[in-house]
Formats: structure tokens, C-alpha cells, sequence
């Protein structure tokens, strides 16, 4: 792969409506792109290239295979015409068929999220597609409710679900400046490694049930949650787990509320 640079390349202004801000600092592209720990011949998926900030770096590495996400069809247009070896599929990351990445194949993903989903679109990443590992630049506010440990004011529905699936490593910040234009918030450069042993799409979806009874109403003790919630045998089900009823929701760790979900009632995670 190659960038071809012998004419300028004059970009459209970000799209807000896209959640483009561009990453121009290439000392924090090749930090992102060291943390993947590529090697030659892995296959690389990115999402969301833009003006090619990651690209080059990654190019550089001599991926066997290269697929880039990119919704914004004149980036799109551009990455074609830059790097000829690589394939540039146009579409939404929300849309795409993550379960289509093989197990065998060990994908290596990466990109500059836009803010407005990338919780939603992590959270179907660890738990549809197979990967060896994937890096993330997130909100900072994000990356630390991705990464937070239970007990802490952070920790929530989207940590327990996503840690279930992966184990999450905030590896460093970055600050607003070495974006243009520059958003009003912080960063943060997250890597995700797929547990051995991920929940079954059907224990996912009791998982993620069990996660919205319990966050919704964070506040209150586990007991009398699902004693709102009209689940018999509550008490004993706690005890099983050696769950006390008195305690809330952000002092249960992954493993706890996988064991929970389990137990509930089919009827009650329909």
C-alpha cells in the first residue's frame, strides 16, 4: 500500500451532522496504531478513516487485508484514490454486520469513534464480532465508564456488559487540540482484548435485561428492585449468589450480575 501525495488533497469541511472532528497530531496516530500491535499480513478493519489521520500508519504496517468503514462518500472517494490496496466499504458502523468477522480470521480494528455512538456501537462490537484486539478513541467520559471497576460512580450497565465480553484497558487521554476543528471535550485511546469465554447472544440478552432493571433505578437496594419488579423468590435467588439484598446495583461486579441473569426468570427477560 502506498500514499500517493503528488497532488494536494482539499477537503470538504467536517460534517457536524457525521460527528467528524480530524485527528492531526501524528504522534497520537502512532500511539493509537502501536497499541494494535500490528504485524504483517493481519487483517485491519477501521472505522470512520476521515482525511486517512490512522490510515497511513496503519498502510505502513503492510496489512494482508485493509477494510475501511466510511460513511462520508467525498472521504470515501479520497481514500480510494490515496490507497489503491484498500477496500473501502461505504456505510454506517451501526449497520454493519459485525458477526461476519470470523474467529479464525483475527481481525485487528480500530478508529476515532464519533462521539454520538460510540458506547452503542462498542457495545455491539464485543459481544457480535470476533476480533484479536480492537483500540478506540473515545469521549473521555465514555472511556471511563467503559473501563470503570464496580463501586465507583462511573461504573454502570455499559461497563458490566461490555467488560462481560472483553477486557478494557484505558491507555491514555487526549486533549481537544490535536483535532480540527477541535471538539469541547477530552479524549481517551481505550484497547479492548475478547474474553476466552464471552456470554452467548442469548445469555447477552438476559445480560443485558438484568443491567436496565437494575441500573434504572441505581439508587435502590437489589432487593427491593426486583421486589418492584414482581420476582418471587428474590430473596432466595440473592442468597444463592451471596448477593445481599440491601446492597445496589454499582457494588455487583460482572461476573455477579452474569450469575444473576442467569437465574431470573425466562418470562421476566422476554
Amino acid at each position: 500500500m502506498h500514499n500517493n501525495e503528488n497532488s494536494p488533497v482539499r477537503y470538504a469541511p467536517a460534517k457536524r451532522s457525521l460527528g467528524q472532528n480530524f485527528l492531526v497530531d501524528q504522534n497520537i496516530c502512532r500511539k493509537i496504531v502501536h497499541a494494535l500491535d500490528l504485524k504483517p499480513g493481519d487483517k485491519v478493519l477501521e472505522i470512520g478513516p476521515g482525511r486517512g489521520a490512522l490510515t497511513r500508519h496503519v498502510a505502513e504496517r503492510a496489512p494482508g487485508k485493509y477494510v475501511a468503514l466510511e460513511m462520508d462518500d467525498a472521504l470515501a472517494d479520497e481514500l480510494e484514490r490515496q490507497y489503491p490496496d484498500l477496500e473501502v466499504v461505504r456505510g454506517d458502523a451501526m449497520t454493519f454486520d459485525w458477526a461476519s468477522l470470523a474467529q479464525e480470521d483475527g481481525w485487528k480494528i480500530v478508529g476515532n469513534l464519533p462521539y454520538n455512538i460510540a458506547s452503542p456501537l462498542i457495545w455491539d462490537i464485543v459481544s457480535k464480532a470476533f476480533f484479536a484486539r480492537a483500540v478506540f478513541m473515545v469521549q473521555l467520559e465514555a472511556g471511563q465508564r467503559l473501563a470503570a471497576r464496580s463501586g465507583g460512580r462511573d461504573y454502570g450497565a455499559l461497563s458490566v456488559f461490555v467488560q462481560s465480553h472483553a477486557e478494557v484497558e484505558l491507555l491514555f487521554k487526549v486533549p481537544p487540540h490535536v483535532f480540527r476543528p477541535q471538539p469541547k471535550v477530552t479524549s481517551a485511546v481505550l484497547r479492548f482484548f475478547l474474553r476466552p469465554q464471552r456470554p452467548t447472544q442469548h445469555d447477552a440478552l438476559r445480560l443485558s435485561s438484568t443491567l436496565r432493571m437494575c441500573f434504572q433505578q441505581r439508587r435502590k437496594q437489589l432487593g427491593t428492585i426486583m421486589k418492584s419488579q414482581g420476582i418471587s423468590g428474590y430473596l432466595e435467588m440473592l442468597s444463592t449468589l451471596d448477593i445481599d439484598p440491601v446492597q445496589r446495583p454499582e457494588t455487583l461486579g460482572p461476573e455477579q450480575f452474569r450469575a444473576l441473569s442467569k437465574l431470573l426468570p425466562p418470562d421476566f427477560l422476554a
